[in-house]
């Protein structure tokens, strides 16, 4: 696989050059004028993308989650699996890098573990809504999207269940 993108990607630039000076186009102006494209549209975005990270990581660092964990351990003794995955529940909708890396603490336990199996149907059955919401709205310039936000709130409520519900079933 390595060995092929090191000789694929040379290739696609030649062929991208060949095929520009072919057509007659001006492949560097080209590339300018993306650039330009691709620099306003992360000025767009950043703010957006930045003050989500922010929050998630004043939500993770301020133990918070934590605490939500250890309440719920004293208040349901018996299902330590659920509470295992109570960081992903809260986490999915607001960032998928941090999902991911609550997965990963999740299944550092062992990829077989039932708390795994559980977070990984998660991942899969649920998406960043927050995220996706206020990055792509914020790119078109929707700015009235309280209705998305709750049908994909919803969603993600019914995708966790779903997830939950088929763990249980099929994997435990």
């Amino acid at each position: 696989m390595n060995s092929f993108s090191l000789i694929f990607i040379p290739l696609l630039i030649i062929f991208i050059i060949i095929y520009s000076f072919v057509k007659k186009n001006n492949a560097y102006n080209s590339f300018l004028k993306g650039t330009k494209e691709g620099l306003n549209l992360f000025s767009e975005v950043f703010p957006s993308v930045l003050g989500m990270l922010l929050c998630v990581t004043l939500l993770s660092a301020c133990g918070l989650i934590e605490d939500i964990k250890l309440l719920l351990s004293k208040i349901l003794p018996g299902l330590v699996e659920f509470i295992e995955v109570i960081p992903m529940v809260l986490f999915r909708p607001i960032s998928g890098s941090a999902s991911i890396a609550v997965l990963d603490q999740i299944c550092s336990g062992g990829p077989d573990s039932f708390a795994c199996k559980m977070a990984s149907t998660i991942q899969g059955s649920t998406d960043t809504t927050i995220y996706v919401l206020s990055l792509y709205f914020t790119t078109v310039g929707v700015s009235k999207w309280k209705h998305a936000l709750k049908v994909g709130l919803l969603a993600d409520v019914i995708g966790i269940g779903v997830g939950i519900l088929l763990s249980l079933m099929f994997l435990k």
